[in-house]
């Protein structure tokens, strides 16, 4: 078992149908807070890769036999960490699809893939995990010292 999505067969079939359905006409790039501000996300292009890949993969199979593995995946060779860790997961690709396709969610699994079998996560990130593991909370402070704050003056 693996969690997140590395390639086109950990994604649910709902994803890759929504690969599918994709009509292209942009309206989720078009209101991507991080798209409008430069960044590298494009929630379009990512249904695209997702289809493209999923075709690629098909593709394979027909002509290899279903254990054929191509040395590719989805992740890395058509849909880079920095477009994933450029979402800011607002959800307003998906509000904006006329047809319900949810870019988000391949965009979640995805990132859960990389923390959580590849250990990759930006550094402030990290950083946040281990003081939670160490305190129980994002903060730096120990679950006996929280409200000491109320005792200065």
């Amino acid at each position: 078992m693996r969690f997140g999505a590395r390639d086109v067969r950990d994604l649910s079939w709902k994803q890759l149908m929504d690969a599918y359905t994709c009509t292209e006409c942009g309206r989720c790039t078009s209101v991507c807070p991080a798209n409008i501000t430069g960044k590298l996300l494009s929630p379009r292009k990512i249904m695209m890769d997702t289809r493209d890949r999923l075709d690629e993969v098909g593709k394979n199979i027909d002509k290899y036999g279903k254990e054929h593995d191509d040395d590719k995946a989805l992740l890395n060779d058509y849909i880079s960490p920095e477009e994933l860790w450029a979402c800011t997961t607002c959800n307003a690709c998906t509000e904006a699809c006329p047809v319900n396709i949810d870019p988000l969610s391949i965009i979640i699994d995805m990132r859960r893939y990389l923390v959580m079998e590849q250990s990759q996560a930006p550094a402030e990130l990290n950083g946040m995990f281990t003081k939670i593991e160490n305190n129980q909370a994002p903060w730096q402070f120990s679950p006996a010292d929280r409200l000491n704050w109320k005792n200065e003056d």
